[in-house]
């Protein structure tokens, strides 16, 4: 029987080496699983590994078929990063949350989603990041190399709840973020419908005006003895005329833009920038500082909660921020941390937080329950976060009916006045 060194961990999170029989190496995880240890590392002695590879090419002789069937099954892991959609990553997000707050640890939660044929991609997904992981890699960084579609935000908020020991329930945290942007998105979609239809309606309508009637109106005019052009109608038929003559550089002139747009915003240099813009837009703004409030309350909350020291939950937080603007303040307010200054004091002199905000959490370290504080505070701007998503909601319909309203509305009004004017200009 082969013998297996170990690594591990216990349950008071020491490491632990020792070295036992068994009879694969999935029976040797199972024996340390059921001991309560997280294994970090599992190898196979060097006599044993090449008596295991006499034994498995003994077997592969007198079994091909059943060797055939082993890499037909295995074949079916994709090489390199999986891509998964919004809905497979709450869908994984949720599954492992539920198992680690069930008791499980990581691998076999990782195994039991690895075994479970309805998921999909999400197999594949798990048997990487349960492979990278069994070598003794960070959590985090095995969903890295697993899928790019969990994002640099998710990974750093995983890295922050492995530090902490709530892994749990940030991801549990995570999945109804996911949930609540997917909904938003799809709501977003269903609200976006009938002004879509006005918008396509709107610009039929200004093509006809511009293609068929403002030339009648034109021709009109021109026969009318002493007929002269309103103001009106010769903003439209110039308009017209400048559309037909340039419609083409135009479109050209957007794509550039867009094109540069892009460019520039996806610079490591001018990302900071973008993300400050991003902030002082009208309606979106508001939104993103309520979800950086709560993301950055709650993860605050849940590292201190379980014992990790301010400074370093400061910057397990700061990691798992993807506004650039806001991580930059951050910065600040670990520096200050670092000195001595305490929590609410550094807010105040970053100035970047508001006065709610530093209340709470002052109230927090008085009472010596800053997490507490921390997540009634995070809960608070979740509230808020809910108005501002329902108040943008709220504002599309009439927003996009206004604007249609008041260009057709003003296309139609020169249009009928020039045609009145005409029409008096013949008696």
């Amino acid at each position: 029987m082969p013998l297996f060194a170990y690594k591990a961990l216990n349950t008071k999170g020491s490491l632990t080496t020792g070295e036992f029989d068994a009879a694969d190496r999935n029976e040797a995880l199972r024996l340390l699983d059921r001991k309560g240890l997280q294994t970090v590392s599992l190898r196979e002695s060097a006599t044993a590994a090449a008596a295991s590879v006499r034994k498995t090419n003994g077997k592969a002789k007198t079994d091909d078929k059943g060797k055939g069937q082993t890499n037909g099954k295995e074949d079916k892991i994709p090489e390199g990063p999986i891509k998964l959609k919004r809905q497979e990553v709450v869908l994984f997000t949720e599954e492992l949350s539920d198992m680690l707050s069930a008791g499980l640890q990581l691998e076999p939660a990782l195994k039991s989603m690895e075994n479970r044929q309805e998921l999909g991609n999400l197999k594949a997904v798990s048997f990487k990041i349960r492979q990278v992981v069994r070598d003794g890699v960070n959590f985090s960084a095995a969903l890295k190399k697993a899928s790019p579609s969990f994002g640099p935000l998710y990974c750093s908020l995983a890295a922050a709840g492995e530090a902490s020991g709530a892994l749990d329930t940030i991801l549990k945290r995570q999945a109804h973020y996911l949930k609540t942007l997917a909904e938003l998105q799809s709501r977003l979609v269903l609200a976006m419908i009938y002004p879509a239809f006005l918008v396509v309606a709107g610009i039929g309508v200004s093509i006809v005006f511009v293609t068929t009637l403002i030339p009648q109106l034109t021709a009109l005019i021109a026969s009318t003895p002493g007929g002269k052009i309103p103001l009106g109608a010769a903003i439209l038929i110039g308009a017209s005329a400048f559309l037909k003559k340039w419609w083409i550089v135009m479109i050209l002139t957007i794509i550039g833009g867009s094109i540069f747009f892009k460019a520039w915003k996806d610079n490591d240099a001018n990302k900071p920038a973008w993300d400050r813009m991003k902030l002082k837009l009208p309606m979106v703004g508001p939104v993103i500082t309520s979800r950086f409030y709560v993301q950055f309350l709650e993860t605050m909350a849940n590292l201190v909660g379980n014992g990790l020291p301010l400074l370093r939950a400061l910057e397990l937080s700061r990691d798992a921020t993807y506004n650039r603007s806001l991580r930059i303040e951050l910065d600040r307010v670990i520096e200050q941390v670092g000195d001595g200054r305490s929590f609410s004091k550094a807010l105040i002199r970053s100035g970047a937080f508001p006065a709610l905000l530093i209340d709470m959490v002052s109230v927090g370290e008085q009472t010596g329950k800053i997490d507490i504080s921390l997540r009634r505070a995070a809960e608070r701007y979740d509230k808020e976060l809910d108005k501002d998503l329902q108040r943008i909601m709220a504002l599309i319909m009439p927003s996009v009916l206004i604007i249609m309203a008041g260009l057709i509305g003003t296309m139609a009004y020169l249009m009928i006045t020039a045609i009145f004017q005409t029409i008096s200009a013949l008696h």
